[in-house]
């Protein structure tokens, strides 16, 4: 594992998207419009491989089995009604709730020789958070923590809480490997409360063909809890920086290139398509 997924870390170039603080501003809904116009730049390799890192404000990210449940508009209000915009993403997973304490992280690599295995592009981003906080000496888990939302294999986790869960979106020849870390100690368990009881409304106790989390707050934490460091996400942002600039000949800043701004509005559409009806009032 380790060798395949350092492979993918070391690029000649890094290009950073720093979407930190820009990105409250923005609609969440934009951020996967933009992964996928970065997958289709970089699959094409009319860009280098890109780190995207961006902040919302309170969204709930819905995945497209949340889509199913059989009581979604009565769920979906519930959320509105607590302050928190809702959408449906393109990549797999459940119900995700985003808000300034969460730092999220985007890798865009280009498919290279025989493609890149899922687990591998996991791997590597697994590797690049245990490198970013190697310092504290803590070990750092990969594997699926029962009662948190969204949950996966790839859930990671110090001392059995989960702080960060990665999912992939593939297109073009490109694959964007996608984190989310919780960050700032005092709303994990607001967020994972209003996914509890998001799910609470949307099934009421109805059984489904689709295993929907049983959310248990306690089994969720924050990397300043488990780390015993208040952090910020522009403490986390420069420990991401240090790790690709050690990854590669060039780490440079960027924004969307001439072709990548006459690629977005296509994929901006397809997204808007997909959250057409959730979006009714």
């Amino acid at each position: 594992m380790r060798n395949e997924a350092l492979t993918l870390l070391r690029q000649d170039q890094w290009r950073l998207i720093d979407q930190s603080t820009t990105g409250i501003l923005m609609p969440a809904i934009e951020s996967f419009a933009i992964d996928d116009t970065l997958c289709a730049s970089v699959g094409s390799h009319l860009a280098p491989a890109t780190a995207r890192t961006w902040v919302h404000r309170d969204t709930v990210v819905l995945g497209i089995q949340d889509t199913r449940v059989p009581n979604l508009n009565e769920g979906v209000e519930f959320l509105r009604s607590r302050g928190y915009e809702v959408i449906v993403r393109n990549s797999g997973g459940l119900a995700v709730a985003l808000d300034e304490g969460v730092l999220n992280i985007s890798l865009i690599l280009p498919e290279i020789e025989k493609g890149i295995d899922i687990n591998r592009g996991y791997d590597a981003m697994w590797m690049l958070i245990q490198h970013m906080f190697a310092d504290f000496g803590k070990t750092i888990e990969a594997r699926e923590i029962v009662g948190s939302y969204c949950p996966g294999s790839y859930d990671l986790s110090i001392g059995g809480k989960k702080f960060a869960g990665i999912s992939q979106r593939r297109l073009r020849k490109g694959v964007a490997v996608q984190i989310y870390l919780s960050v700032i100690e005092n709303s994990v368990g607001a967020r994972a409360e209003l996914v509890r009881d998001f799910y609470l409304r949307a099934l009421k106790g109805e059984k489904t063909k689709i295993a929907y989390p049983e959310v248990r707050p306690e089994v969720m934490a924050s990397l300043s809890e488990l780390l015993g460091t208040p952090l910020t996400v522009q403490d986390v942002m420069l420990r991401l920086l240090r790790q690709l600039k050690d990854n590669s000949s060039l780490l440079y800043s960027g924004q969307l290139t001439p072709h990548e701004l006459d690629l977005f509005p296509s994929y901006y559409a397809r997204i808007l398509d997909r959250n057409a009806e959730l979006t009714k009032p």
